[in-house]
């Protein structure tokens, strides 16, 4: 018996896996789309959090990815209030499913799917079949696990002990909360009860409570995922919990009523529970959502303190949204954004390190390009990372040409290094320069900035007006660049100035070009990007990095 109940919880287990990966892989992209128009409107993140879990299948995978997102600074909590509610109303879809009597359609679904699946050409024809061939081993492992339950009714033991249960819900409660951490996942709990409904061998009365407890038991995936991030990320994670905890606390007051109502609702013990599970869901929503700017000032008393800002951390991405690689991909453009801007930092310290003569900035480049460093290598492994997902090809095509980008930027602080290093000689050897090659030096990197603020403004906006700005840019410092040089040679010939300092210009122009010739590799992967008609993440907010 156990053994058949343990294979057929693997089987539906996979099967909803199945179920989910295809359903990402379909709607990897509209799933992004969902998160873009995600504002602070609380109800509109509702929706979105519904939309979302019915499409992954998982209010567990849904709560994580918030906690990546919270993390990862996409959302505050009062936005992610809302999709966790919604996360838990979109989960009971799966409930609501499964209380469908599909017994006998599932062979014929598992072979249509297995046919689409190995004989289609076509890449959503092949979506499709997995999405197919999820449902039938889904309903498969449901159905061995309603047969494995069989034999229960003949043990008197079991049958007095769920009976019992109606009269000690706190009990059941518990019973729901542990079995669900165990095997981390709601809808598998769920199923279970509905299994064991189908066979007549709990109550209703019975089940609600437990039903209660699974759904605070979900949690805590989430509570595990939240280990290591930053406060706030911990904070919705603690905000899921709560949620749960004060929708069971109100349910078993009413527990009788709602007995009551659930059973007018279905004849079907299984579709009873689905519908208290979407009723409870539901219900906690339009509860709680109007008092959440409570439950916000609940969680941060319960967690406080202020997050400690740490440059070398990775500030947009987490390991979380890796389950969601459209999203993931967005979230990588806008740390490169802030590696380029530390870069950018370090362009415009090194020459006012170079004309005012001040150490302290020089001092300061040199620890920014360590942080330049170090997020060219976490990024890096990041997008190793997303590769290696179940991502599609027009993302990998993203992916490969990021990491070029990192590359770039690293250079670009690799030569802001060079001008510190000019910086510091010309301070040690009390090297000066003519106010006319001062100015010169003005000239060109007023242009080598604007090429670099252009550069990111296309890549985190895929905006081909910059592309083109940046090419502008960078022709005028080439012909800057000329043209100095030749003037510096007649300033040369006329000794207005010393042979040292002629070499530290040069030095400087060729350095400030460079960067110049790494900002239109950047702005070529937008080009590339827009002739494949490929999407980055439009509308990317990113506030600059402080110099």
């Amino acid at each position: 018996m156990f053994i058949s109940l343990f294979a057929g919880l693997g089987l539906f287990l996979y099967g909803m896996q199945i179920m989910s990966d295809a359903l990402q892989k379909t709607a990897g992209d509209r799933l992004k789309k969902l998160l873009e128009i995600l504002t602070t409107n609380k109800f509109l993140g509702v929706i979105v959090g519904a939309a979302i879990t019915a499409v992954i299948q998982s209010s567990s995978a849904t709560t994580v990815m918030v906690v990546g997102l919270v993390n990862a600074g996409i959302m505050n909590l009062s936005q992610a209030v809302g999709v966790i509610m919604g996360a838990n109303i979109g989960t009971t879809m799966t409930a609501q499913i499964i209380a469908f009597n599909f017994k006998n359609v599932v062979p014929y679904a598992i072979i249509i799917g297995a046919l689409l699946l190995l004989f289609s050409k076509k890449k959503s024809h092949k979506q499709l079949g997995e999405l197919i061939i999820g449902f039938g081993i889904l309903f498969m492992g449901m159905n061995m696990m309603s047969d494995s339950m069989k034999p229960l009714k003949e043990i008197p033991a079991f049958t007095k002990f769920m009976v019992d249960l109606q009269h000690n819900p706190v009990l059941g409660v518990l019973a729901g909360l542990l079995l669900t951490a165990v095997i981390q996942s709601s809808s598998a709990t769920i199923g279970i009860l509905q299994a064991l409904a189908m066979q007549g061998l709990i109550p209703i009365g019975a089940a609600l409570p437990i039903l209660f407890g699974d759904n605070i038991g979900t949690c805590a995936t989430a509570l595990i995922a939240s280990i290591g991030t930053n406060l706030t990320a911990r904070r919705a994670a603690i905000l899921h919990v709560t949620i749960k905890i004060i929708g069971t606390v109100i349910f078993l007051i009413i527990l009788k009523p709602v007995t009551t109502l659930v059973g007018i609702t279905a004849v079907e013990p299984a579709r009873q529970i689905a519908n208290a599970h979407t009723f409870f869901n539901v219900a906690n929503t339009i509860i709680l959502l109007p008092f959440s700017a409570m439950l916000i000032a609940f969680v941060n008393k319960v967690i406080p303190g202020e997050d400690v800002y740490d440059k070398f951390a990775l500030k947009y991405l987490d390991k979380r949204i890796l389950e969601t690689p459209s999203i993931a991909v967005g979230q990588i453009v806008k740390e490169v954004v802030r590696m380029g801007d530390i870069a950018r930092c370090n362009v415009q310290k090194s020459i006012e390190a170079i004309i005012s003569g001040n150490e302290n900035l020089i001092d300061e480049i040199y620890n920014n390009e360590k942080v330049i460093n170090e997020l060219e290598r976490r990024i890096g492994e990041y997008l190793q990372a997303v590769s290696n997902t179940a991502i599609g090809e027009e993302q990998l095509k993203k992916v490969g040409m990021l990491f070029n980008t990192i590359h770039d930027v690293e250079r670009m602080g690799d030569h802001a290094e060079n001008l510190a290093e000019i910086a510091q000689y010309k301070l040690d050897n009390r090297v000066s320069f003519s106010s006319r090659a001062i100015e010169e030096l003005k000239e060109v990197y007023k242009n080598v900035d604007n090429a670099i603020d252009s550069a990111f403004l296309a890549l985190s906006n895929e905006d081909i007006a910059s592309v083109n700005k940046v090419d502008e840019y960078e022709r005028k410092v080439d012909d800057l660049r000329d043209l100095f040089k030749e003037s510096h040679i007649k300033r040369l010939n006329k000794s207005e100035c010393n042979v040292n300092a002629g070499v530290l210009f040069l030095d400087i122009l060729t350095n400030l070009e460079r960067v110049s010739d790494h900002c239109v590799n950047v702005a070529d992967v937008v080009r590339a990007v827009d002739k494949s008609r490929l999407k980055l993440d439009r509308k990317t907010e990113i506030g600059p990095e402080k110099c």
